[in-house]
């Protein structure tokens, strides 16, 4: 037994591993950090370590053909090269370590994992000196790093040999645990639906400039974060997976440069001045998505692009995971709205079950005899459901736009694109639309009005979610009814206790008592100043000037009183809650079933305490409220519920 005292003692515990990739900030960015995998997907790594390691030691070969999906099958280890490839979307492939030794400099706070031969050699420098318990060791590498082992707990690195500045020394730690890193939880492995996510205007998605890639990663990691505090018993007893968010990169396709319409940005700085090249840049790699998706050229390119890349990942991901039985939808991000509202208003409600290729695009677009526009009228003689004319080329284009009742509505928008629109492979449940300008762009089109029983021909579920401030979003129920004066639907804060705009009531009662005071203030004041009145008389003008808000106004002078009324903030009763339209049974046309299809989210007791304070600082918040979307937990909790109800499966903390 006291053989094996000093192997079971502290020092000589088995060190503990965990497995962590590397991961720059971008692409031209040199400044890398080390993420750790979660502990699921890192136990995945170390059981095949355990057992190539050891059976395949030296055969290159074998050990590179082991592969292992980690992150929810988003990603495959190549444990030969020790990289991490993305499998749906373009990305460099990323280091991973097998880490089990760490280094912090002076000036920094996170731990930095050595390279597995380092981390080798340290580990065998400290069992021998923790078995013969010999410690103030020397360990110096060829590459004239000196690590000083004084004791177990007290481990040094020094930049050149023998140097003791400590400007130059970095603490050293033994084992992933003895390190303050926070593990990611893993994800379920069921997967119960598939939401594919357009983003908008440019390549970037957020004021970080980053990658849709990224952001739909934030939406991500906010749905798993409200699955597990809102479904947590259902996820505990099996009846709860995960949703998978798949990002829908199109941007490329158009701005590349893999010839024809591919070279679009090498096409437009032959004709761009040299004056202001950043602000000309900007504008030709995002504002111009605009235009060229409403080009006959290039919104073709758009639209292939999106319906082949969305065939692309679902047949791939159906590949990765046959054991997927769950539904599909679709988001789009603001003008990625408009694209899949188009796509989807042009598709043919065909039989199910048709894929495409994992690895090759449709070659073809279904043929078409003749370019379809959106038709919002069903039952319109002008275009038919499949989009044949039953009526001549003349004739269309006279009856554009027909009467029913005293209403006015177009079949075929002004300005629609004039293009084939391809199939996708599957029927998308729902269509989640966010800071979407579609609204606007129907209006522009010349749709006046959609027919309130139009429906998609193949998805049934239309959500337009939009924050408040959101300048580029718009309304789509005022269309469907043009009588229509029920407020959006506010959506409920994640949380369920306290709701940010009972909070925003609090503070409007707070800056409207303080106004109150104030014009009290005022009047006792200005009493001095004037002429003597009989006590009646002052107390009559005094209370016609100091009415509270129960009143007609709030004290001054009426006229300006209601024009500050008209520009505060609505009160809460402007916006239904989900229970109040429920109990209205408001039926809004068919494009949601007949449900509610404007949300509005809530914006923040900061914003609203900033808006008494700065009139104009709602204009601050505009650009982050249209790019808030990724990371608001209220939007993904709307999403969640909407997917999960029609599972039969209720948020557990109550709304």
């Amino acid at each position: 037994m006291s053989e094996t005292d000093p192997v079971l003692s502290p020092p000589c515990q088995v060190v503990h591993s965990h497995w962590f990739f590397c991961q720059q900030a971008d692409s031209s960015s040199a400044i890398a950090s080390w993420h750790p995998f979660s502990r699921e997907d890192s136990e995945k790594l170390e059981n095949v370590y355990a057992t190539v390691g050891q059976k395949n030691s030296g055969d290159g070969e074998k050990k590179g053909d082991m592969v292992v999906a980690v992150e929810g099958g988003r990603y495959d280890v190549h444990f030969k090269e020790r990289t991490r490839h993305a499998v749906y979307w373009d990305q460099a492939p990323n280091e991973v370590r097998r880490c089990t030794w760490f280094y912090r400099e002076r000036s920094d706070v996170k731990f930095t994992p050595y390279t597995e031969d380092f981390s080798e050699r340290l580990e065998e420098a400290y069992a021998a000196a923790a078995s013969l318990d010999e410690w103030k060791r020397t360990v110096e590498f060829p590459t004239g790093e000196t690590v000083i082992l004084d004791n177990p707990k007290l481990i040094m690195q020094y930049q050149s040999p023998g140097s003791s500045e400590k400007t130059h020394a970095r603490a050293v730690k033994r084992g992933a645990d003895n390190v303050p890193v926070e593990f990611p939880e893993g994800e379920p492995e069921r997967v119960d639906h598939l939401v594919f996510m357009v983003h908008g205007i440019g390549p970037a998605c957020d004021l970080a400039f980053r990658s849709i890639a990224q952001c739909v990663a934030d939406f991500r990691r906010v749905s798993l974060g409200l699955l597990a505090s809102h479904y947590a018993c259902g996820r505990r007893d099996g009846t709860v997976g995960r949703v998978e968010f798949l990002p829908v990169n199109w941007h490329s396709a158009l701005h590349g440069g893999d010839g024809g319409t591919g070279g679009v940005d090498r096409d437009m700085l032959r004709i761009t001045l040299p004056s202001v090249s950043r602000l000309r840049r900007f504008i030709n790699s995002t504002l111009l998505d605009v235009f060229f998706y409403h080009s006959a050229v290039y919104g073709q390119t758009i639209v292939d692009a999106v319906a082949s890349e969305i065939n692309r990942l679902h047949a791939l991901f159906r590949q990765r995971h046959p054991e997927f039985t769950g539904e599909v939808s679709v988001a789009g991000h603001s003008l990625g709205s408009l694209i899949l509202f188009d796509l989807l208003t042009n598709q043919t409600a065909a039989p199910r079950g048709v894929t495409t290729a994992v690895d090759e695009r449709p070659a073809a677009r279904p043929s078409v005899t003749e370019p379809r526009a959106p038709h919002l009228n069903p039952s319109s003689p002008v275009v038919d459901r499949d989009g044949s004319r039953s009526s001549g080329a003349s004739s269309s284009a006279h009856r554009a736009s027909q009467s029913v009742g005293s209403d006015e509505y177009f079949d075929v928008g002004i300005g629609q694109l004039s293009i084939n629109y391809p199939q996708l492979d599957f029927h998308p449940q729902s269509f989640f639309a966010f800071g979407s300008p579609l609204g606007m762009f129907l209006r522009v089109r010349g749709v006046k009005r959609i027919d309130p029983s139009y429906t998609f021909p193949t998805c049934k579920s239309f959500y337009n979610i939009f924050h408040p401030y959101d300048p580029i979003a718009y309304r789509v129920e005022p269309i469907i009814g043009s009588e229509w004066d029920q407020k959006p639907v506010r959506v409920p804060h994640h949380k369920g206790n306290k709701r940010m705009h009972e909070l925003k009531d609090s503070l409007s009662h707070m800056g409207t008592d303080l106004k109150n005071a104030l014009g009290s203030l005022r009047t006792v004041f200005q009493s001095f100043a004037r002429r003597p009145l009989t006590t009646a008389a002052a107390a009559e003008e005094s209370a016609d000037e100091t009415v509270t808000e129960e009143g007609d106004v709030r004290g001054g002078t009426p006229g300006v009183h209601d024009e500050e009324d008209a520009e505060s903030p609505p009160p809460a009763e402007s916006v239904e809650e989900p229970a109040e339209a429920a109990q209205h049974e408001i039926t809004v046309g068919m494009l949601n079933a007949g449900r509610r299809i404007d949300y509005v989210l809530q914006d923040t007791p900061f914003k609203s305490f900033t808006d008494y304070l700065f009139p104009f600082s709602e204009y601050l918040f505009a650009t982050h409220s249209h790019l808030c979307y990724w990371e608001s937990k209220d939007t993904a909790l709307l999403v969640l519920k909407e997917i999960y109800d029609k599972l039969g499966v209720a948020p557990e903390q109550p709304q």
